[in-house]
C-alpha cells in the first residue's frame, strides 16, 4: 500500500452530516477487524477528504501534494498522525451515540492533541466583525488535522451531541448526526444501509419461514 499516491479521484461518501463525523466515517464496518475498510489509503486521500470537506481550499492542496512528493517522509507522518486523530475521536463520539460509558483513556487522547490544535487558531478581520482561522507552518502535511479536533471538540460539547447517531446496518456503524424532527433516524443513507438492511432482515424472515414450514 503506497502512502504517496497523489491524487486518485476518489470521492468521500460525506453523509454524516458533520466534519468530525465524516472523519471518523473514513472507515466502515469497525465491529469486525478483519472486514474494516480503510479509505484514508495514502496521503493524497487525506488531502482529498480536506479538499472535499472544506478544510483546505483548492490551491492549499495542490501546494500540499507538491510538498508531499518533494517530502514523501513527511506525508507518511502526516497520514499517521491523521488516522491516530481519527481513532482518538471515534471512541469518543461512538460511546455517545450508543449511550456507553467512555473507554478508559479515551479522552485523555483527545485532551493531549488540543493544545497544539488550539495552539493554531487566530482571530483575523472578516467582513463584519473578526473570524477564526488557523494559522500553520507551510512544512506542515496536516493542516486539515487541527480543525477536525476542533469540530469534533464542538460537536463534543454542544447540544448536536445528543443527535450523534451510529448506523444501525450490520456491516456499517458510521457515525451521523440525526437532523430529522423525530429523532429516529436510524441509517447513515437510506438509499444505500436503509435498503441494504431491509432487504437482508426481509430475506431473513422469508428463510426463517421456509424452515418453519
Amino acid at each position: 500500500m503506497s502512502e504517496l499516491k497523489i491524487d486518485d479521484g476518489y470521492r468521500f461518501d460525506l453523509t454524516g452530516g458533520h466534519t468530525a463525523l465524516d472523519f471518523t466515517n473514513t472507515v466502515s464496518r469497525r465491529r469486525d477487524p478483519a472486514e474494516n475498510v480503510e479509505y484514508l489509503t495514502d496521503y493524497g486521500r487525506l488531502v482529498a477528504f480536506a479538499q472535499q470537506t472544506g478544510l483546505v481550499s483548492r490551491a492549499d492542496a495542490e501546494r500540499l501534494r507538491a510538498e508531499a512528493e518533494a517530502h514523501p517522509r513527511a506525508a507518511a507522518a502526516a497520514l499517521r498522525r491523521a488516522t491516530e486523530l481519527r481513532e482518538a475521536i471515534y471512541p469518543v463520539l461512538s460511546a455517545e451515540a450508543r449511550g456507553e460509558p467512555l473507554p478508559d483513556g479515551a479522552l485523555n487522547r483527545l485532551n493531549t492533541a488540543l493544545p497544539e490544535a488550539l495552539g493554531a487558531l487566530r482571530l483575523e478581520p472578516a467582513t463584519q466583525g473578526f473570524h477564526w482561522r488557523f494559522d500553520h507552518e507551510k512544512t506542515d502535511l496536516a493542516p486539515m488535522l487541527a480543525p477536525v479536533l476542533r469540530a469534533a471538540a464542538d460537536l463534543l460539547t454542544s447540544s448536536d451531541l445528543a443527535r450523534v447517531r451510529e448506523c444501525d446496518s450490520e456491516s456499517c456503524f458510521w457515525l451521523f448526526l440525526d437532523t430529522s424532527k423525530s429523532g429516529t433516524r436510524r441509517w447513515c443513507d437510506m438509499k444505500v444501509c436503509g435498503n441494504r438492511e431491509k432487504a437482508r432482515r426481509h430475506h431473513k424472515k422469508q428463510k426463517a419461514g421456509s424452515r418453519s414450514e
